[in-house]
Order: C-alpha cells, then sequence, then structure tokens
C-alpha cells in the first residue's frame, strides 16, 4: 500500500465523498443505535442529492477547507470546512469504516482547521462517537450536549401564527445581521444555496426580526433571532408546516425556548451529540444546521 496522501478536494471528488461519508455514518448509526430506537438508513437518492449539491458548493466557496485522504486503494477519508468572516465550521469529517483508527483522522482534522488559523470563533456540530469527540476535545473544542425532539405535532397545541411571512433574497442583509448578533459571523454565500433548495419564513417586526428555514423534507433546518418571542413565534410556524413527522435538531441548553414549544407540542425529546465551540458561547436564540451551522 502506498503512502497516505493528503489532498485538497475537487468538485470530481465530491460523488466519491459522499459514498464515504454515508459508509462512515452508516456504520456509526448501527453501532451507536438506541435498543427501541428506528434502524439506520442509508441515505436516500434525494438527501444524497442535497448532500452532493452542498459539499460542492462549500469546494466552490472554501477549496482550502476541504480534503480527502487518499491512497492506492482510493480516497478513504473526507473533511469538508468553511470560513463565513471570523467563524470557521467543520461541515463533514469521516473516514471509512474499516479504516478507522490508522493515523488518518487527525491529518484531515488538521489541514481543515489550517483553513480557518484567522479566524476567532470556531464551531462544529459532533456525534456521539467517543473517538471523534475525544479528538475534537484535544484540539480545543468545548462540548455542549445538543437535543433533539421528535413525533407528530399536536394540531390542537398550535397558536395562531401571525406576522411571519415568506422569505426572498431580499432578506439576506437582515438574515446575516441576525447570524452575526447569534454567532458572531453572516452565512454570506451559503444564503444562495438554501434560497435555492430551502423554504424560508421571515418575522420582521417593531420588536424583533427572525428567520427560519425548512429543509427539502419541511423540517426546521436553521433559526435565527434577535428575541426568544420572535423565534419561539418562527419555531410554532415550522411546526405548522412539519410533516406528519417532524423534528427539531441541534439544541443546546443556552436554547430552552426550543423545548417549551416543542414539549408543548407533545413531541419526545432525546439527547444526542455535541455541539463543539472554540472562543464563543452556544448561539442563542439559534437553531444551528448540522453541516451549515
Amino acid at each position: 500500500m502506498t503512502d497516505l496522501v493528503i489532498r485538497p478536494m475537487t468538485v470530481d471528488d465530491v460523488p466519491e465523498a459522499e459514498r464515504i461519508s454515508d459508509e462512515g455514518f452508516f456504520e456509526l448509526d448501527t453501532r451507536m443505535r438506541r435498543t427501541a430506537g428506528p434502524a439506520p438508513e442509508r441515505r436516500s437518492e434525494t438527501h444524497r442529492a442535497v448532500w452532493i449539491e452542498r459539499t460542492r458548493h462549500l469546494v466552490r466557496t472554501d477549496p482550502g477547507g476541504c480534503w480527502v485522504a487518499e491512497d492506492d486503494t482510493g480516497i478513504v477519508g473526507i473533511a469538508t470546512s468553511f470560513r463565513r468572516e471570523v467563524l470557521w465550521c467543520l461541515a463533514t469529517y469521516a473516514v471509512l469504516p474499516g479504516r478507522q483508527g490508522r493515523g488518518i483522522g487527525k491529518p484531515l482534522l488538521a489541514a481543515a482547521m489550517n483553513h480557518g488559523r484567522s479566524c476567532t470563533r470556531w464551531m462544529l456540530a459532533a456525534s456521539a462517537d467517543t473517538k471523534a469527540v475525544r479528538i475534537y476535545h484535544q484540539v480545543g473544542f468545548e462540548l455542549h450536549p445538543q437535543m433533539h425532539l421528535t413525533g407528530t405535532v399536536d394540531r390542537s397545541a398550535l397558536p395562531a401564527i401571525e406576522k411571519v411571512r415568506e422569505g426572498s433574497a431580499g432578506d439576506v442583509e437582515l438574515m446575516d445581521s441576525l447570524d452575526r448578533g447569534a454567532r458572531g459571523a453572516g452565512h454570506g454565500p451559503d444564503h444562495e444555496l438554501m434560497l435555492r433548495t430551502w423554504r424560508l419564513l421571515v418575522s420582521d417586526t417593531s420588536t424583533g426580526s427572525g428567520y427560519a428555514y425548512l429543509d427539502e423534507r419541511g423540517r426546521l433546518a436553521l433559526l435565527a433571532a434577535s428575541n426568544r418571542r420572535t423565534a419561539t413565534r418562527l419555531l410554532w410556524a415550522a411546526l405548522a408546516e412539519a410533516p406528519e413527522r417532524a423534528s427539531v435538531g441541534h439544541v443546546t441548553g443556552a436554547n430552552q425556548w426550543v423545548l417549551d414549544v416543542g414539549l408543548a407540542a407533545r413531541l419526545e425529546l432525546h439527547q444526542e451529540g455535541y455541539l463543539g465551540l472554540r472562543g464563543m458561547k452556544p448561539p442563542a436564540p439559534y437553531v444551528h444546521h448540522g453541516a451549515l451551522l
């Protein structure tokens, strides 16, 4: 076997990177599955297409943040990351099952983190995998436990939805301002991708502003607001549009307002994974997206 090579990811690498990611996370989900939890599933063709489009977007916006590990068998590991103003985010990090524990992951992560060397804030979403969490802790990330809510929304609990409208590209400046208040940096070019693939809801009143993206399945993907009241209004609006099986993920303890809404809607509360942070506190009121953060 030839020596391992860490090299920049190209757009042409993305379909194979998706396969590595799918293999890695399916193995992780199988290994970490709760007894009463649903059986792990591979990515659907729709989700696969979304993953590929998002990763190609990141390769184009941040070529210095996206890397693959390769040997004579092909690509065996991937890491994608991006900088937005003063914030560095890790989007995806995976090593092919059967190749883990062989010195592949650490140089990959180091290459991606080098892309954020000028940043003052750092952010990533981590699974509950002990090996990955240990690595993140070793490189200086504080780990904040995350919760998620799932289930069927009790429609009788829904309040009247007011002061929420459909959003558009004309709201990008407002959204970036809200992002800076919550996490210290706007999403910038990521809004182009999100507006193309997701639905946007906006609330902009004299007492507060906020926005929420609903993903291709109709589930909450990202939410930011200037205050809890506006965030609560937007979350109820998102749940009113939710599919039969609703889901609100990536909830930190700093966002108890999400629990107020989710539990009132009769959703089930679970704990899974961590939000990793350096140089910043958990954003609030804010529900991040696992990859675009």
